[in-house]
């Protein structure tokens, strides 16, 4: 089955249904080997059709890019590459409990010997713009830290390819269009930026480190 376009191994009875608990979650692995397994409600995990499905479509090539602001260098792609050598590291990830559901976000920015974690609980939405308001404050609070020095480059990790897509590759927004333009806005009021996709739940320390502080946020709030 997929969970978030990642295919991964869900325990099954004998006629290959999900096994729920008595939540309605099925439990699932992203490696067989995993020791760590998750609880996704069953209306998250979608068939595995052997293609990789994108939420968004890429915007026409004809569209005119976005002007440079003067002086200001060219935004990096997705490498985050040699340009953005000493940036500030932004790992974003944004949770969602039922999607839509009680949303969370998680944010660790590091720049040099300083470290900023945030995690918050954002209300009831979807997964998608969870991860999105993850971007935004990361960039936030990476530029508090820096005291706004417009030297200093920013690269984002997320494991959101929604997200990617819409803020570095031009996709068109077709949902959450106020949202996306709201924070294209915070993307373009940085000089020099990169964003990197990261594989979700795959043990990258940080990107795990996210989405347990967006998880906690969402515990937090559920038991208020």
């Amino acid at each position: 089955m997929k969970f978030k376009d990642q295919r991964v191994f869900v325990l099954a009875d004998g006629q290959g249904r999900p096994v729920l608990d008595a939540d309605g979650r099925a439990e699932m692995k992203y490696r067989e080997t995993d020791p760590k397994s998750y609880r996704p409600g069953l209306g998250n995990l979608l068939p595995d059709d052997g293609k990789d499905n994108k939420a968004e479509e890429p915007r026409a090539r004809s569209a005119k890019p976005r002007a440079a602001r003067a002086g200001a260098a060219p935004k990096a792609g997705a490498s985050g590459g040699a340009s953005l050598a000493g940036a500030v590291e932004i790992w974003t990830d944004g949770a969602c409990s039922g999607n839509p559901g009680p949303m969370g976000i998680g944010v660790v920015v590091i720049d040099a010997g300083k470290r900023k974690e945030h995690g918050e609980y954002l209300g009831a939405g979807t997964n998608n713009i969870a991860e999105l308001v993850a971007i935004e404050r990361g960039i936030v609070i990476a530029t508090e830290l820096t005291k706004g020095d417009p030297d200093r480059p920013l690269r984002v990790y997320s494991d959101s390819s929604y997200a990617i897509g819409l803020l570095e590759k031009g996709w068109k927004a077709k949902a959450n269009q106020e949202l996306v333009a709201r924070i294209r806005k915070v993307v373009d009021a940085v000089a020099r930026i990169g964003f990197v996709k990261v594989s979700g739940h795959a043990g990258v320390p940080e990107n795990e480190r996210c989405d347990e502080l967006a998880r906690q946020a969402i515990s937090r709030a559920m038991m208020r």
